[in-house]
């Protein structure tokens, strides 16, 4: 029955302690009386013994002494024994009292039973945990995984702390450039050098893998790190991301190789919880473009608020069967609706706000691929991302929503391909719908009795392994041995990782109104990187070095930029109370261009490229067709 209810390791663990608490006893009376008990002084003992068992047992069990494994004991694991034997002793000593038997225990026996006896179970605990762990890294060596650590600081010594038990990794040492470090010891593994010298530790100790457990560092230390792992073929891993550690959603034992994002060195999004709580919590939201990788990491983050439903549009058929297939499972107490639309169809849009009343909408949904949008589909992209817009906004208006958030991009600033200034123009449609707003609140007589729409546009660049992007490419082409192709050998893009940039679309939809609404927020892209550079980068991810992989340079393509910009020669940026947000200073538009805007849109029935190209000048004065072709 015992055996049943505590497991035979609880049992042998118990029995062990009962057994020292009468050794330490003895122990006690022999010390005492230089191990000559005399006669009397055994008979006590015996007579006492089982009844100091019991009591000092139970207060073993009182504790929790036995809720650990031997093989973990640790410093609160003594902690718990020095209680339970204090306080054990205090209770046999109190008994003895009570019965009149205290003054026949001689005072070094009272003080010695409860030392020998911490001296006994404690000693026992750590002999065999020293023993296992033996055992474990001696014995099983060949099974561990001989492992050097980048860095010292806190993560790091969580990780040597949490893999000691490990049958998977054995950390041999630790690497780091803080001089007051080097050499010391740190739970017990040894701070053995700086961090450029891990190809002489590596090659000394025979070890074939790296953890980085820097997460919060730049980019630069990782890719040093990742390029000398490369460069003498070590297996490089990381721990998880410091924002991913702080929020509780990964533990730094959740070792993973080593990703793009972490080579971004991005400081964490600081978000205003409370305050997006109040814009999206018990709300109806809307997402268009719901299956694109910005639309379904904005529902993701989404999720984490409790709106009262999510409405997933989206015109692609398997891609919002895609993520209808992730979110059922993942969320099952939440609400949500998937819908196939167009956000050009205005009896749809009509009927889906009709259906659902949305409190905020973020759309999402536009045509994104530059070179694909210059030939052959340059007015279908005119189509989609402006007037596609428009129809959104207006029926977002006539049913109130509350937060109208266009996701915008930095290729509408000074645009040379079509798709940039159709986003430009999409920008703008939202501009001058926010100022006929105005107008109208303002008119004597006018009495709107629900909240007028508030319009908020948010600009940023490129994101990491996003559907159609470089990333995917690249691994891809490196997957089929290369070459990889890159445009120019001096092209930069600005770039976020995906769940950044979602966090960083919902901060800004808060803050979005403060001035009136139709503000452009711009992201804090940090510094441009070269495309070659995350070329470099990916090959050397997958292990290989520049002669396995070919970079061949192929020239500028229809509609692209060398260098992206955030901002044009005529716009300005106010700051924000977030740090990586501000509010661009853009030319203003008002009704009259949007009527004579809207008006050309629906007249014309198709438009070839050229038309389109020719056409756009006129209503995107900065827009230049002739940029990108080096003309």
């Amino acid at each position: 029955m015992l055996l049943k209810k505590y497991g035979i390791r609880t049992l042998i663990a118990f029995t062990h302690d009962f057994i020292a608490i009468g050794v330490a006893w003895w122990l006690a009376y022999l010390f005492r009386f230089n191990f000559e008990i005399p006669a009397d002084s055994v008979q006590l003992l015996l007579e006492m013994l089982p009844w100091m068992v019991l009591v000092q047992g139970g207060f073993f069990l009182w504790l929790g002494l036995y809720r650990g494994l031997w093989r973990y004991a640790s410093l609160p694991d003594l902690k718990r024994i020095f209680v339970a034997v204090m306080s054990g002793s205090l209770t046999e000593l109190l008994l003895l009292w009570l019965f009149g038997l205290l003054a026949k225990i001689p005072g070094a026996v009272a003080v010695l039973v409860p030392l020998l006896l911490m001296l006994i179970m404690g000693g026992s605990r750590l002999i065999y945990r020293a023993w296992k762990e033996r055992r474990l890294y001696g014995l099983e060596s060949n099974e561990a995984k001989l492992v050097l650590i980048i860095g010292a600081g806190s993560t790091a010594v969580n990780l040597v702390k949490a893999l000691t038990g490990s049958r998977e990794w054995h950390v041999v040492g630790m690497l780091d450039d803080d001089p007051r470090k080097l050499g010391t010891r740190l739970q017990g593994i040894r701070v053995l050098g700086r961090i450029d010298e891990l190809p002489h530790w590596v090659h000394t100790l025979n070890v074939e893998h790296v953890i980085i457990a820097t997460p919060s560092v730049s980019r630069q230390i990782h890719r040093k790190a990742l390029e000398m792992c490369s460069e003498i073929d070590v297996k490089a891993m990381t721990v998880p991301s410091y924002a991913d550690l702080i929020s509780g959603k990964s533990m730094v034992t959740n070792i993973r190789e080593i990703q793009l994002d972490d080579l971004l060195g991005r400081a964490p999004v600081v978000l205003d919880d409370d305050g997006l709580h109040g814009l999206l919590t018990g709300k109806v939201i809307l997402v268009t473009g719901a299956g694109g990788s910005i639309g379904s990491e904005l529902c993701r983050q989404l999720a984490a608020f409790e709106p009262e439903r999510i409405v997933f549009l989206e015109l692609n058929e398997f891609a919002l069967y895609s993520i209808q297939e992730e979110f059922l499972p993942r969320f099952p107490a939440m609400k949500m609706s998937f819908v196939i639309g167009d956000v050009k169809d205005r009896a749809r849009m009509t009927q889906l706000f009709s259906q659902f009343h949305p409190a905020v909408v973020f759309h999402a949904a536009a045509y994104k691929h530059v070179p694909l949008m210059e030939e052959e589909n340059a007015y279908q992209a005119l189509l989609n991302n402006v007037l596609g817009t428009y129809v959104l906004a207006q029926v977002a208006i006539s049913f109130a929503v509350e937060k109208f958030v266009l996701i915008s991009t930095d290729k509408a600033v000074n645009p040379v391909s079509v798709m940039g200034a159709s986003k430009r123009l999409a920008e703008m449609v939202c501009q001058a719908l926010q100022q006929s707003i105005a107008a109208k609140n303002n008119q004597p007589g006018w009495n709107n009795q629900s909240r007028p729409t508030c319009f908020v546009m948010v600009r940023f660049g490129n994101v990491l392994g996003s559907t159609g992007s470089v990333i995917p490419k690249f691994r891809e082409q490196i997957a089929k041995g290369g070459p990889i192709t890159i445009t120019h050998p001096e092209m930069t893009r600005y770039f976020m990782s995906i769940p950044e940039a979602a966090q960083l679309v919902l901060q800004a939809g808060l803050m979005g109104g403060t001035n009136g609404g139709g503000e452009i927020f711009v992201l804090d892209m940090g510094d441009p990187v070269k495309i070659v550079d995350l070329a470099n980068d990916l090959i050397h991810l997958s292990g290989l070095g520049e002669d396995d992989i070919r970079i061949v340079f192929s020239g500028l393509r229809p509609g692209e930029k060398l260098h992206e910009e955030l901002l044009s020669a005529s716009e300005n940026t106010l700051p924000t109370p977030h740090q990586k947000l501000r509010i661009a200073q853009a030319r203003q538009v008002d009704e009259q261009w949007l009527s004579d805007m809207t008006a050309w849109l629906s007249k014309i029935s198709v438009l070839s490229d050229r038309e389109v190209r020719d056409q756009l000048v006129n209503w995107v004065p900065e827009y230049d067709s002739k940029e990108w072709n080096g003309k």
